[in-house]
C-alpha cells in the first residue's frame, strides 16, 4: 500500500539501547541475571503465599499479585531487549508491536492499583483493626484485586485505540529497547492531537487517583500511630508501611518521569534510562524490598526450604 507516495509501515525496526558491540556483550549477561533473579523472586513470592497458611492474610494475597504484575510487566519487554543485544537487525510487526506495548501498559497500570490497595490495607490493619476482616473480606479483596486488573485493561484500551488510529508511513526505526507510546508517536505520519493528549491524560488520572489513595491511607496511619504511646508499638507499626512505602517511591517516581511531565523536558537517552529502571529493575527490586525487611516472609521460606529437605 501507497500513501501520498509513502509506503506504509507493516514493521518496526528497534534500535535497542546501544551500537557497541562490547557494551551489548556486558548489558546482555547484566540484564539477563537481573532478568532470572525477577522471574526467580516474583515466584517465590507467589509460591510462598500459596503454600504457607499463616501467608494466607489480603495483604500477602495482594503481594503475590504485585509479584505476578511484576513478572507480566518485565517480560513484556526484556525477553526482545535481550534479543536485540545479539541481533543487529530486531524487527517487529506492526500487530505485535502494538500488542507488547498494551501488556506493558496492562501489568503497570494494575501495579499503580495494587500499590494503591495495599495502602488502604495497611491503613485498615493500623486503623481500623477491630474491623479489618469485615474491610478486607475475601470478597472485598477479590474485587479489589479484579478491579486493580481491569483498570489495566482500561487504561491500555485507551493507549491502543490511539495508537491504531495512528498511521505510520517512510521511518520505521524505534530509538528505543521495546515498543514505547512516545517514539511509536514521533515515527507517526499523522498529526493526532486526540493521541497526544487523551493517554498523557489517562495515565496523569491513574497515577493521580492511586498516589492519593496512598497519600490519604498514610497520613491516616501517621495519625494512628503517633497516638501509641510506646516506641516498640510504634516501631513496629512503621516496620510495616517501610517496604510498601520504597516500592512506591521508586515506581511511581519513574511512572510520572516518563508519562506525565512533557516529552520536550528530557531527551531520548534519558526516556531509556528511566525506562530501563521502571521497567526492568523496580520488577527484581521489589521482591527484595518485601522478603529481607519481613521476618514472616523469610520465615515462611526457611520452612519451605526445610519442608523440602525432610522429603
Amino acid at each position: 500500500m501507497a500513501v501520498n507516495n509513502c509506503t506504509a509501515v507493516t514493521e518496526f525496526i528497534i534500535l535497542g539501547l546501544t551500537d557497541d558491540p562490547n557494551l551489548r556483550v556486558i548489558l546482555f549477561v547484566i540484564f539477563l541475571g537481573i532478568y532470572a533473579v525477577t522471574l526467580f523472586g516474583n515466584l517465590c513470592i507467589i509460591v510462598l503465599v500459596r503454600n504457607s497458611s499463616h501467608l494466607h492474610t489480603p495483604m500477602y494475597l495482594f503481594l503475590s499479585h504485585l509479584a505476578f504484575a511484576d513478572i507480566g510487566y518485565s517480560s513484556s519487554v526484556t525477553p526482545l531487549m535481550l534479543i536485540n543485544f545479539f541481533v543487529d537487525k530486531t524487527s517487529i510487526p506492526l500487530g505485535g508491536c502494538v500488542a507488547q506495548f498494551c501488556f506493558a501498559v496492562i501489568f503497570g497500570t494494575a501495579e499503580c492499583f495494587l500499590l494503591a490497595v495495599m495502602a488502604y490495607d495497611r491503613y485498615v490493619a493500623i486503623c481500623s483493626p477491630l474491623l479489618y476482616s469485615t474491610h478486607m473480606s475475601p470478597k472485598i479483596c477479590t474485587l479489589l484485586y479484579i478491579v486493580s486488573y481491569l483498570g489495566g485493561f482500561l487504561n491500555a484500551w485507551s493507549f491502543t485505540g490511539c495508537l491504531l488510529n495512528l498511521s505510520f508511513c517512510g521511518s520505521n526505526k524505534i530509538n528505543h529497547f521495546f515498543c514505547d507510546y512516545s517514539p511509536l508517536l514521533k515515527l507517526s505520519s499523522s498529526k493526532n492531537y486526540l493521541a497526544e493528549i487523551l493517554p498523557a491524560v489517562t495515565a496523569g488520572s491513574i497515577i493521580m487517583i492511586s498516589v492519593l489513595i496512598i497519600l490519604m491511607s498514610y497520613i491516616y496511619i501517621l495519625f494512628s500511630v503517633l497516638k501509641i504511646s510506646s516506641t516498640k508499638g510504634r516501631s513496629k507499626a512503621f516496620s510495616t508501611c517501610t517496604s510498601h512505602l520504597t516500592a512506591v517511591t521508586l515506581f511511581y517516581g519513574t511512572l510520572t518521569f516518563i508519562y506525565v511531565i512533557p516529552k520536550s523536558s528530557y531527551s531520548t537517552d534519558e526516556n531509556k534510562v528511566v525506562s530501563v529502571f521502571y521497567m526492568v529493575i523496580i520488577p527484581v527490586l521489589n521482591p527484595l524490598i518485601y522478603s529481607l525487611r519481613n521476618n514472616e516472609v523469610k520465615g515462611a521460606l526457611r520452612k519451605l526450604l526445610n519442608r523440602n529437605q525432610n522429603f
